[in-house]
């Protein structure tokens, strides 16, 4: 099963997983603007990305630059690992 076949329901029932849905997870944090970098591409890529529709042209013009300019705003600690595969569970048929 590919990364993009997975549904909530789906993966809550195989991996017996429960989700909590009330509250907050995630810390509450001030928007920031993106840097004119990040803006000029986006600008430019994203009607492109978005008529392909394809998770490639997705992740090529809009995911990956605006990863890589979070490193940047996190003073490079972290790491993006592009187009890696994953080690997987053969026996469920997870892959990617």
């Amino acid at each position: 099963m590919a990364y993009s076949d997975f549904i909530l329901r789906k993966v809550k029932q195989e991996f017996g997983l429960t989700t909590v849905e009330d509250g907050r997870f995630l810390p509450q944090v001030e928007p920031i603007s993106p840097s004119p970098v990040l803006a000029g591409l986006l600008e430019e890529n994203l009607p492109w990305a978005i008529a392909v529709g394809t998770e490639k042209a997705k992740s090529e013009m809009i995911v990956v630059p605006t990863l890589l300019e979070v490193k940047c705003l996190l003073e490079r600690k972290i790491s993006v690992f592009i187009a890696l595969q994953i080690c997987s569970v053969k026996l469920l048929s997870v892959v990617g």
